[in-house]
């Protein structure tokens, strides 16, 4: 790879600047490496993906392997990485302050902290005081790393649109470039979210709508979290399935085998 972690988080705070873009949920340097071919612009971890190739359930690794997989990602492609850091494997402020410091030196160019955590949503203060963490220690750093903080209500029993609001204000306020609202999917839900925070970007996690559609409501980034992975397992399981319990192998028709994935490895190994 040509490109240092600066040009990468450079390029990826540009992204931010104006537009819409795909941010696609690699789970190894194999995914990557083939998202990176397609011509995706930047690419996110994801925390599902990576337990799943693990053997583990979502939630289910440990900070110290988390950090192992950011940095191999992160230097697998010449794509900025933004980082799924979950809560940022902490409770409390200066754990994740020190944690947010930790993952920087993985080489990422942005990374997310949820306001959620042991069970349920940390109460306002406390998730607001931790996103203000996660910030000084970025601006300790000197990184330039872009830091995204989510609200996680609407997929954790809590839809509550007003307070959804009321914590993406607060953690801007407290100093996050991008915001980050993952379950919504009513269209007025979504342009309420971005009317609230602008003019900073906010992240959706894809509810089916089109990128143009998305882009037409003034959403700035798109994700797609463990379905790129759930796709790829779901297909996998299929396949093993018809051979496990039918003895026939006719899945295999509706993969894109070695023929078409030795050459793009190959050029990746040369850095192309």
């Amino acid at each position: 790879m040509t490109l240092s972690a600066a040009d990468k988080r450079a390029r990826f705070r540009e992204l931010h600047r104006s537009g819409c873009f795909v941010l696609p949920n690699p789970w190894d340097v194999g995914s990557a490496v083939l998202l990176a071919h397609l011509g995706f612009k930047a690419l996110a971890s994801t925390s599902a993906g990576m337990a799943w190739a693990m053997g583990r359930p979502d939630g289910g690794v440990s900070l110290d392997e988390v950090l192992v997989h950011l940095s191999t990602v992160a230097h697998a492609t010449d794509l900025p990485l933004n980082a799924d850091f979950e809560n940022a494997f902490a409770d409390t402020a200066d754990e994740v302050a020190a944690n947010v410091a930790l993952a920087i030196d993985t080489g990422v160019s942005g990374l997310s902290v949820e306001d959620y955590g042991s069970g349920a949503l940390y109460d306002f203060d406390q998730a607001v005081a931790r996103v203000a963490a996660a910030r000084a220690a970025i601006d300790r750093s000197g990184s330039g790393v872009l830091l995204t903080a989510r609200s996680e209500g609407f997929i954790r029993g809590r839809p509550d649109l007003p307070e959804t609001i009321r914590r993406l204000n607060a953690f801007s306020q407290a100093g996050a470039d991008c915001l980050y609202a993952p379950g919504l999917r009513e269209e007025g839900q979504i342009r309420a979210v971005v009317d609230a925070v602008a003019p900073k970007p906010v992240n959706v996690l894809t509810p089916g709508l089109s990128v143009a559609a998305l882009a037409g409501l003034g959403v700035r980034r798109i994700s797609v979290g463990g379905s790129l992975a759930s796709t790829a397992w779901g297909e996998f399981l299929r396949a093993a399935r018809e051979i496990a319990d039918d003895g026939t192998f006719t899945a295999f028709a509706r993969g894109a085998g070695g023929r078409e994935l030795n050459p793009i490895f190959a050029a990746a190994g040369k850095g192309g």
